[in-house]
């Protein structure tokens, strides 16, 4: 009888200890993971897939028209002229609010009411695409060569939600941001989160799509998913060891093995 107690006891020993601790390879950035998708040598350079960004509904975007006319140029900076310096007093995070109060919202048809042009439709377009077609509305109005049209984005905008230390809405004041810039910007992943099956929520012109990432794989610098892009949404799951309530690390582990033996060991003694 005592044998057989021993052995469910050192069954129960293995279980906790194989089954409760974390590996670091569960945990690492950008692995290589071998044979999961066609490989690119670690001595060779990893080129980026990375496509133009088209605009959507609600998005922000800075449109700035210059012109040598003064008269004009009040008039187009009745919205965006004041941009650039509140970012550089407010800077960082902060600008971000700069854009909403001072930028254009597309809004939900795609459409945006500029001074003196009027509503123009923009959803479907990259920034260029919109810079060219506001700059055909303003030579009705100024001269060839007597006009400058900027449109950019309002920085990036994108929700972290599950496993993060600092999970929320955030806004990144670049045209381009990796999607470990954004995990960096909601303060990395805790240790439990499920780092090889991140959901990403992205936004398209014709409705939102749910896309699995493997961030313990190198080959996810190579990927449309290495950029991410405004308004997407990335949510960490936790790892199973979260439901089971067991240890992160060794230690942890140990103290819990140690906590059920000692269990054991008085329902034991209580029993004989």
């Amino acid at each position: 009888m005592r044998s057989k107690i021993n052995f469910l006891v050192l069954i129960i020993i293995v279980s906790l200890v194989t089954n409760s601790c974390i590996s670091n390879k569960r945990i690492i950035y950008m692995q290589d993971l071998g044979n999961t998708d066609p490989l690119i040598s670690s001595d060779q350079r990893i080129p980026y897939k990375f496509d133009d960004y088209l605009l959507q509904p609600f998005d922000i975007v800075e449109i700035n028209i210059k012109t040598t006319s003064p008269e004009l140029n009040e008039l187009f900076s009745v919205i965006t002229g004041d941009i650039s310096s509140n970012m550089g007093m407010m800077g960082g995070q902060g600008g971000g609010d700069v854009f909403f109060m001072n930028g254009y919202t597309l809004e939900e048809n795609g459409v945006v009411e500029l001074p003196l042009i009027g509503e123009i439709k923009l959803v479907g377009l990259t920034t260029k695409e919109a810079k060219e077609m506001i700059e055909n509305e303003v030579s009705r109005y100024v001269n060839e060569n007597e006009y400058f049209v900027r449109v950019r984005l309002g920085g990036i905008r994108f929700s972290t939600l599950g496993e993060f230390n600092s999970p929320g809405k955030h806004t990144v004041l670049q045209n381009r941001v990796t999607i470990f810039e954004a995990i960096a910007t909601a303060g990395d992943m805790n240790v439990i989160a499920k780092r090889n099956e991140v959901t990403l929520v992205r936004q398209y012109p014709n409705g939102s799509q749910i896309h699995k990432i493997n961030l313990n794989d190198k080959n996810l610098l190579s990927s449309e998913f290495y950029f991410i892009r405004p308004n997407d949404l990335i949510y960490a799951e936790p790892l199973k060891v979260r439901e089971v309530g067991s240890g992160m690390t060794f230690i942890q582990s140990l103290t819990l093995v140690t906590s059920t033996l000692t269990a054991f060991a008085l329902i034991f003694t209580f029993l004989n």
